[in-house]
């Protein structure tokens, strides 16, 4: 529905009103903060009412269930990009399509950070809606996707097969979805300077020169028997938790969930954990341990910075579609307590630094070209939390091509061959 309403199970809306529409805007709006922090799971009704000041009754009057709502939230963020994304098809060339989406969506994020526009939803917990309303919401969300795609509907793209074309659509929209995350370290004066450097990093790649896409493979990222600080039943416990955890959002997942998913009891589940944060903080812990082995991995790779760039982030998007993968999404955090969530963004920092580090390396030493070491870790920071769900755009994805993939085009620009 285009005014983002839902009317499932319900009489039909009342004609729209001034009055009418500002109380639904309102609603939408804190909707939308409370489900980017809370999920859907964590979302009520009368939550919601308090924070804009009605009776749960109210709320009713325009979305009777709490999936209405949540659904609502969703369709209206679907909207927005949909906007966004037509408005920046109807230039001819890539270059300038792509240009018009990063000018659209940094305004957009300018101006919901200085509280003129209305949150934007995250899009993490849209499997987490009950039927019907998840199916109508995912349906809108991969029309947009298509949208999107068609910025590879062009002849000089006549190369890229369907595959390609969907992996690099999905790295792009999470490359605007990411930048949730590191966007407020700046001033928003800054944003079109960083819509430059994003625009230079996605069309250009990172390489200096003509570098070999040549990944030098890795050793084992887990924890091998024999390492004192394995463990193999933990392992399983977390490796199974995380998938759970990025399918349904932190909510979504509960602790019944995460026991019946590893056939243990409740009571089990509590013996080896306090509580379900302190899992998410565990799941945390082993996603930077993968992260970091693998980074301090290719220390000694002969080919400077660049190859080992290249061999890191490889071997981590493969990881991601193997036997022990995935990484915990980061979107994981918002739910977490003030001081958890904290201390896993500290954690998640150094990890983001280490990789800006190594760029930084390759242009001193000019393996990598000059870019912005901190926003390329940002980006690259995207594409590797992103590639946890490359097998829902790009189904039957193997873990070995994945890297070649979803990987490649970030760091040689996301339109070359």
């Amino acid at each position: 529905m285009a005014d983002g309403s839902i009317a499932m199970n319900g009489p039909a809306a009342p004609i729209s009103t001034p009055r009418y529409t500002r109380k639904k805007e309102a609603i939408l709006a804190a909707a939308t903060a409370i489900l980017n922090r809370q999920g859907v799971k964590g979302m009520t009704l009368a939550g919601v009412a308090a924070e804009v000041g009605l009776i749960t009754t109210s709320v009713t009057y325009y979305y009777r269930k709490k999936d209405d709502l949540a659904a609502a939230c969703l369709l209206r963020g679907v909207e927005t990009f949909d906007a966004m994304i037509s408005h920046a098809a109807e230039a001819q060339s890539w270059q300038v399509r792509l240009t018009r989406f990063l000018d659209a969506y940094l305004d957009l994020s300018r101006r919901i950070r200085l509280r003129e526009a209305p949150p934007m939803v995250s899009f993490t917990e849209m499997r987490a809606l009950k039927e019907p309303q998840r199916t109508e919401v995912v349906e809108a969300f991969s029309a947009m996707f298509r949208k999107f795609r068609s910025f590879f509907d062009a002849p000089e793209f006549a190369w890229m097969d369907r595959r390609e074309a969907n992996a690099r659509t999905h790295l792009l929209l999470e490359q605007a979805f990411w930048t949730n995350n590191w966007l407020r370290r700046y001033d928003v004066e800054d944003y079109p300077r960083l819509r430059e450097r994003m625009l230079d990093i996605l069309s250009r790649g990172l390489a200096a020169g003509e570098r070999p896409w040549a990944p030098s493979p890795l050793s084992e990222l887990t924890l091998i028997p024999g390492d004192p600080r394995h463990d193999a039943a933990r392992e399983t416990f977390l490796s199974a938790a995380t998938r759970l955890i990025n399918q349904r959002g932190y909510r979504g997942a509960s602790v019944e969930d995460i026991s019946a998913l590893l056939n243990v009891t409740k009571g089990s589940f509590y013996h080896h954990n306090e509580g379900k944060d302190d899992l998410v903080v565990d799941c945390f812990k082993r996603t930077f341990a993968v992260m970091r082995r693998a980074q301090l991995a290719t220390r000694d790779l002969p080919g400077g910075q660049w190859q080992r760039l290249v061999s890191a982030t490889s071997a981590l998007v493969e990881y991601q579609l193997s036997e022990h993968g995935p990484l915990l999404r980061a979107s994981a955090m918002a739910a977490l307590p003030v001081e958890m969530r904290q201390a896993m963004i500290e954690r998640y920092n150094r990890v983001s630094d280490r990789f800006a580090g190594m760029i930084s390396d390759g242009i001193a030493e000019g393996t990598i070209r000059p870019v912005d070491p901190m926003i390329a870790a940002h980006m690259l920071n995207a594409t590797l939390n992103a590639a946890a769900s490359l097998q829902s755009w790009v189904p039957g994805v193997k873990r070995e091509e994945a890297a070649a993939l979803f990987a490649r085009p970030l760091l040689l620009g996301v339109f070359s061959r």
